[in-house]
């Protein structure tokens, strides 16, 4: 379901910067599991390059029960930038979920300020993006910050 997304996002970051590999942990990079109904495929790749001292994702494709998409790209230290994360997730055909944020790295007054408050004239100006994320599983507030930006997918017609 992601994947033309994934490759999308590799041809735009290679057209862009000079990426070189980096490594990822032996038994790691492609894993597969053959419990449940339909066999998982778990994938990471990894780059850098002098911008952006790590870019990281990963596809888990399960079929129609899952279809997992997740990125984190790290600036390089000089620049004075956040994390951005995105997550695409598919759970069956109905539960779809997207999630585009920078990561907190800090919940310090002084960093808050100056990297997350900027967001809220963007959430603002997207109001149907503005939702509440309620997880089950975890608090949100500890990975996600204030402003974040949650569209929900269309329903298909």
């Amino acid at each position: 379901m992601y994947q033309p997304f994934r490759e999308y996002l590799e041809q735009e970051l290679f057209q862009r910067f000079d990426l070189q590999s980096r490594p990822i942990p032996c038994g790691l990079e492609v894993n597969v599991s053959e419990r449940g109904k339909t066999p998982a495929t778990i994938r990471s790749w990894c780059y850098e390059c002098p911008q952006l001292r790590k870019i990281r994702y990963t596809y888990i494709n399960a079929g129609e029960a899952a279809q997992v998409f997740n990125c984190v790209i790290y600036p390089n230290h000089k620049y004075d930038l956040p994390l951005l994360g995105i997550d695409l997730l598919s759970f069956g055909k109905k539960k779809i979920l997207v999630v585009l944020d920078f990561q907190p790295l800090f919940r310090d007054k002084v960093y808050i300020v100056k990297y997350v408050q900027p967001l809220q004239s963007l959430r603002d100006k997207y109001d149907d993006f503005a939702q509440n994320l309620e997880m089950k599983f975890y608090d949100a507030n500890q990975y996600f910050y204030k402003y974040l930006l949650l569209p929900k997918p269309m329903p298909k017609q």
